[in-house]
């Protein structure tokens, strides 16, 4: 009986509080939230402005499509034509003259200046500067209508030559100079991978010219044995962009030519011939699939130069 009380009169057993709630996973979740709310603009953009219209230009790259009616679904149709098409030639063997011979000597400028920088000019910050300039107006209009005027049959360059008795040709506007006038624009804008020479020379350590010196290396000796097999990573890196930027190129072209190619398709780019057909022809299936031979082309390039990068490009492991 008194046992019994005594349970009786024991109190109950209270049940432990619930913990609380972990803070760290609302505060993460509140974290996501906030991120995903930065990147939404980013979001709608890829989506709507890059891989929206990427999808639509596969789509009508099989259709026959005018902009003015709906797109026709002909299959390979677009693509076939492509194999007899005279301008589509012409225009693929202007812009591989323009990517082939305009990319190296562009390199090869961007280094020299580079290398002579890197001997600790005074002024240097200034001479990057101003080096860099053409980079960021090599591309616009302003620069292609002053190019045209430079290179016109009244232009400086005629000017100078008549102070030295030499009669000038109107470069812009004959066949055999017209598209070296652009190869020159495009070496001019070599300021981007100049400022990428000049960062990797910087990074070569000075110990490797000093045993080659001590090996009895001259300057040009170190110059292939030293400077270049440390720099062909960054050599391959402007070597890449500047060709895909080289294929892209589209502005110069259309100002110097007044938007035909000439003279004589001359300066036909293919970017142009590909306008042409999409907003001068109102051919936009035809110009779809032009746009994707293209990325095939660019795409094959890339692919090429980095398998090739294995034999020629030294990573120092």
């Amino acid at each position: 009986m008194t046992a019994t009380l005594r349970r009786a009169e024991s109190p109950t057993p209270r049940t432990a509080p619930p913990a609380p709630r972990a803070r760290g996973l609302s505060l993460k979740r509140r974290d996501a939230l906030a991120a995903y709310g930065f990147l939404t603009p980013w979001f709608l953009g890829l989506f709507f402005i890059t891989i929206g219209p990427i999808l639509a230009s596969l789509y009508f790259s099989f259709t026959d499509y005018s902009l003015l009616g709906d797109p026709q679904w002909v299959g390979l149709d677009n693509y076939r034509e492509m194999i007899g098409d005279p301008r589509l030639h012409s225009s693929l063997l202007v812009t591989f003259q323009y990517v082939f011979v305009s990319v190296p000597l562009q390199l090869g400028l961007a280094l020299a200046l580079a290398m002579i920088l890197d001997r600790g000019v005074r002024g240097l910050p200034l001479y990057r500067s101003v080096y860099y300039l053409p980079s960021l107006l090599g591309a616009s209009v302003a620069i292609a209508v002053l190019w045209r005027q430079i290179f016109g049959a009244n232009g400086l360059i005629n000017q100078v030559l008549g102070y030295f008795g030499i009669e000038g040709a109107g470069w812009v506007s004959h066949p055999d100079y017209a598209l070296g006038t652009l190869i020159v624009l495009n070496v001019w804008t070599f300021g981007a991978p100049m400022v990428i020479f000049l960062a990797g020379l910087r990074q070569i350590p000075a110990m490797y010219y000093e045993a080659a010196s001590v090996d009895g290396a001259g300057p040009v000796r170190r110059f292939f044995s030293v400077t270049i097999p440390l720099l062909t990573p960054i050599i391959f890196f402007n070597l890449v962009l500047q060709m895909i930027n080289a294929f892209q190129t589209f502005t110069q072209a259309f100002i110097v030519s007044s938007g035909s190619g000439g003279p004589s398709d001359s300066t036909l780019f293919y970017t142009l011939y590909l306008y042409q057909q999409g907003f001068g022809s109102f051919e936009m299936g035809y110009a779809s699939a032009l746009a994707w031979l293209l990325l095939v082309v660019i795409g094959a390039f890339t692919v090429l130069n980095f398998v090739a990068a294995r034999y020629w490009v030294f990573y120092g492991d």
